[in-house]
């Protein structure tokens, strides 16, 4: 070795404010890979050797050309997964992961999945990397851009809510990308996808058990572990468990300017499916109730329109509605 190990920051595309380079398909998708180069397909989905769909923004469409046998739709399923370094056998049958260019995939196999392997595959398509972009693809409006802007500012604890492809992950990547370069950002997530391009962020990844059934790492893991790496923005991407309440606990204490996502139809049933959550975690409604409304400034819910538009539609506040958990609606901008 003729230089001296010496580390040295690397400066990345993101950061430098480089635009995204086009999504790169690796050859093992094979006959998806048209599916995945076509700029209007957001998801595709393979039904065992019952048929192929894709989403160009209108719903699922039949792809009528599409023949495949059950052994080839188990293997695509097994190679794609491989390729994000996760493992999908009889053993660990549902994998959820992301690959390197950002698609995500989501394998079922057989006899779990009746009518064969299923493979739910999403294509990231938004190129929008800050709240200016989503403002110029119609996300939401003038005065909607600033009072998000000033969420980020005042360091808020925002809650991102909506339905599946409402575009929740985008935005809350998109706020992130609007937080001062000197604070450090920690994102937690059980399929890293949020990419905000931020010069300190640091991204953790839930881990599935190993052949043996060791190695383990959850989400409520990870949240304990963030704590320890002095965050300035803890954020966790999707609650779907027990997590909440660790993430609750950490906003409850000093981490301000932190976020999370939630899987809800309306802003109405967002209390219902927190207290669920919370639940799972061992806490009963009243305990939940007070955390929450301590924790969060703002609720955003997104909604996607029949012509594909992804918008704000909804923002609100929790409060206390006796013992249990409410929110109302409001138009803070």
């Amino acid at each position: 070795m003729t230089d001296p190990f010496v580390l040295r920051p690397r400066r990345a595309a993101a950061a430098s404010g480089a635009p995204a380079s086009p999504l790169q398909v690796d050859p093992a998708f094979g006959a998806l890979a048209e599916h995945c180069a076509d700029e209007r397909v957001t998801d595709i989905f393979v039904n065992g050797a019952s048929g192929l769909f894709v989403d160009r923004g209108h719903g699922a469409e039949r792809v009528p050309e599409w023949r495949a046998s059950e052994r080839e739709v188990r293997d695509l399923a097994v190679a794609l997964v491989g390729l994000g370094g996760r493992h999908l056998d009889d053993r660990a049958p549902c994998v959820d992961v992301r690959l390197d260019s950002g698609i995500r995939v989501h394998a079922v196999l057989a006899p779990v999945s009746t009518s064969g392997t299923a493979l739910s595959i999403r294509v990231p398509r938004v190129r929008a990397a800050d709240l200016g972009a989503l403002a110029a693809l119609g996300a939401f409006d003038a005065a909607q851009h600033a009072w998000l802007r000033t969420l980020v500012a005042e360091r808020a604890n925002v809650l991102i809510t909506g339905g599946t492809g409402t575009g929740k992950t985008t935005l809350l990547s998109a706020m992130l990308a609007a937080v001062p370069e000197a604070e450090r950002i920690v994102t937690i997530e059980d399929v890293a996808e949020l990419r905000p391009p931020h010069p300190h962020h640091v991204a953790l990844e839930a881990r599935q058990a190993n052949l043996e059934g060791a190695g383990r790492i959850t989400l409520a893991m990870l949240v304990r572990e963030s704590l320890r790496m002095r965050p300035d923005r803890l954020v966790v991407g999707e609650c779907r468990g027990e997590e909440v309440r660790d993430l609750l606990t950490a906003l409850n204490t000093g981490h301000d300017g932190g976020a999370g996502t939630l899987h809800a139809s309306g802003l109405a049933d967002v209390p219902a499916r927190l207290e669920a959550l919370g639940a799972l975690a061992g806490m009963d409604a009243p305990a939940l109730a007070r955390q929450v409304v301590s924790a969060f400034t703002v609720v955003v819910h997104l909604a996607r329109r029949p012509d594909g538009t992804r918008r704000v539609v909804q923002t609100g506040r929790f409060m206390l509605d006796g013992e249990r958990l409410g929110i109302d609606e409001v138009q803070p901008w």
